[in-house]
């Protein structure tokens, strides 16, 4: 680490991308007095410390969305955008100590430095006195807003990097070698404090932005309670609660930095803070999505597809018209970032450079889906699994899903909603790209060369042959050029905090009844039985949600099914610890070049993951225990 990381400093400007009010913040401030002589100075300074969060938010650096198992991205490919695969390459094995991929703590190799984020935290709230012309309310919702973005980037290193120096204030310009060199808190340590933080900040936070032109997506009262819930859920969480996998993980003064006792209170105080998270949204209005067909969408659009566009646009609906929506990011998959998940669906669109369509979704996580029964399709009764990979041609009944008169395969027919608005797979329907007639909608072709989707050269390339359709706005156009429909990207919605209350219930042993109310909430718009209906009549494990391991294990998947492609379950699965078990199976994809459907269907394999229990937390680069030595290394780096 630099031995001036935590120094105050002059005014380092960071711009922000593409977003309004992020947009105004000046090159080239030359001191703190010049950044805080007024207030339009002041706030263009409180900008600067947005300006990072802005930024964490492309899901190539993403840790969770790269690492998750997800998405697989061709190995070492770089695109003519600028996309690389360092990111998705951690889980081939490649991260080391001496250069760490995502680099959260020093802003290296694709992370952002947060410590300097922090730091600009610290500077907006040591100096918001000094502007004249500043109101007092004004003055109160900047401190609480400063506090909530240093509380998140402390909450972020903590996720990657377990117990983290805290950064309370910036060290003076004349702080000696030793009062820099800082050393890690214990993780019990850090979670207080970030609580602590955001507990401060939520008073002075407005409960909406009534000034959606201008402040859509500054910090409200609503993500802070929710922001709470995250952070207290994540502490209560295997990983970092009672984790003897740390048991010896000490600092230079032999202070552990880990618990290794389980603590139930934690679970207690998670489910709290979610039960008054989702008491304030639901004051506010906030609610479950349900699409509302705009003037260009037929009136007769079957049932099905209203179902498959309600969960598509509880992603990509503009915020403003999305009630769902509790937190979310500027649009980056309105700006190279759509057009990775979305693959080629006419003859237009095979020509498009722009286009690659490369983030590809492997047969494990296909799988992952339930069946229409609302169950696991190795669980389900009724669901032909042994013969899953059989072909199997589309009829008429199944046209709004899968394409009339395709070959495909069983596991592409008779699965949940959710399935056919996350998945773009070889004969599934791609209901939009401009195309809005429900009989005549467009759909995936991919088995070889010669088709729409297949593979045309070394850039434009989807491994898995299939797509994370989730991703994709249906409005936005793939033709010889694209057209993109951008949309922020959620951090946070209410059916993850839903979701979020019902796991922190079961860990506290609530009734499996008040427990289910909040998961069959989110199966219900998705168009799924209850919990008890489907385990009861359709499953070969009838009783498993009657059990607090059976229910945990139905919670978790529903969250992985839910928030899939958001860039939150590589999160859960680390704070499970159940990411070493996921990653232990081999990434398959479809014979990508084979153009015969029985040729094309088998599975072939992609790589095997590297994961590993050191991979759980981040290392801390190398170097940085050098130039600092009251800093330890993460137990097996």
């Amino acid at each position: 680490m630099k031995i001036y990381r935590f120094l105050g400093m002059l005014l380092v400007v960071m711009l922000a991308t593409s977003c309004n009010y992020l947009d105004v913040i000046p090159d080239n401030v030359g001191t703190i007095d010049y950044a805080f002589r007024n207030r339009n100075e002041a706030e263009k300074y409180l900008f600067t410390c947005y300006s990072t969060l802005q930024r964490m938010q492309y899901p190539q650096h993403n840790p969770s969305f790269t690492t998750s198992g997800e998405i697989v991205y061709p190995n070492d490919l770089r695109d003519n955008l600028g996309m690389d695969a360092l990111g998705f390459n951690i889980i081939r094995g490649t991260q080391n100590a001496n250069n760490p991929g995502l680099n959260y703590w020093d802003g290296e190799e694709k992370g952002l430095a947060l410590f300097a984020a922090i730091r600009y935290c610290n500077t907006m709230i040591e100096n918001v006195d000094k502007p004249i012309d500043l109101t007092e309310s004004e003055k109160l919702r900047w401190i609480a807003e400063a506090k909530f973005l240093k509380a998140y980037y402390h909450f972020y290193l903590m996720r990657m990097y377990g117990p983290i120096p805290i950064t309370d204030s910036n060290l003076p310009i004349s702080s000696d070698e030793n009062a820099v060199k800082v050393k890690r808190m214990p993780v019990d340590q850090v979670v207080e404090y970030i609580v602590g933080l955001l507990d401060e900040a939520t008073p002075n936070l407005p409960l909406t932005i009534t000034n959606q032109t201008t402040e859509l997506g500054r910090i409200t009262r609503v993500i802070a309670l929710s922001v709470k819930a995250d952070v207290l859920m994540t502490a209560a969480s295997p990983l970092f609660n009672g984790n003897a996998d740390y048991a010896g993980f000490t600092g230079k003064d032999g202070e552990m930095l880990f618990n290794t006792q389980v603590d139930q209170s934690k679970w207690v105080k998670a489910e709290e803070a979610c039960l008054a998270a989702i008491n304030l949204c639901e004051q506010q209005g906030l609610r479950l999505h349900t699409f509302v067909p705009p003037a260009n969408i037929p009136s007769n659009l079957p049932d099905s597809l209203r179902q498959v566009l309600t969960l598509q646009t509880a992603i990509t609906e503009r915020w403003e018209l999305n009630n769902e929506l509790i937190w979310a990011i500027n649009p980056v998959f309105g700006f190279g970032q759509q057009e990775f998940g979305m693959p080629r669906l006419n003859a237009g669109s095979t020509t498009n450079l722009i286009a690659q369509g490369t983030y590809a979704v492997p047969i494990s996580q296909q799988e992952l889906f339930y069946t229409d029964k609302g169950l696991p399709i190795n669980e389900d009764r009724t669901w032909n699994y042994s013969n899953r990979f059989s072909i199997r041609t589309s009829q008429s009944k199944d046209r709004f899903y899968v394409h009339e008169g395709y070959e495909t395969i069983n596991a592409h027919f008779d699965r949940e909603p959710r399935f056919y608005s996350s998945i773009g797979f070889d004969g599934g329907v791609w209901y939009g790209n401009g195309t809005f007639d429900p009989e005549n909608a467009q759909y995936v072709q991919a088995r070889g060369s010669a088709s729409f989707a297949g593979p045309k050269d070394d850039i434009r390339i989807n491994i898995a042959a299939c797509w994370p359709k989730k991703i994709v706005n249906y409005l936005t156009v793939y033709e010889r050029q694209m057209t993109w429909e951008p949309y922020r990207s959620p951090i946070i919605r209410l059916a993850g905090l839903y979701l979020w209350y019902a796991e922190a219930m079961n860990e506290n042993g609530k009734p499996h009844a008040e427990v289910l109310e909040y998961v069959n909430r989110v199966r219900s718009r998705a168009g799924l039985p209850s919990v008890q209906e489907a385990w009861t009549n359709h499953s070969t494990q009838p009783t498993k949600f009657t059990t607090k391991d059976g229910l945990r294990e139905i919670i978790h998947r529903e969250r992985r099914i839910e928030l899939a492609f958001e860039g939150n379950v590589g999160w859960d699965l680390r704070r499970w610890k159940e990411l070493q078990e996921v990653l232990s199976r081999p990434m398959q994809g479809w014979d990508i070049y084979e153009s015969q459907a029985s040729n094309f269907y088998r599975p072939q394999l992609l790589f095997a993951p590297v994961f590993n229990q050191r991979d759980y937390l981040w290392p801390i680069k190398a170097n940085n225990l050098i130039v600092n030595n009251n800093l330890v290394q993460n137990p097996l780096w």
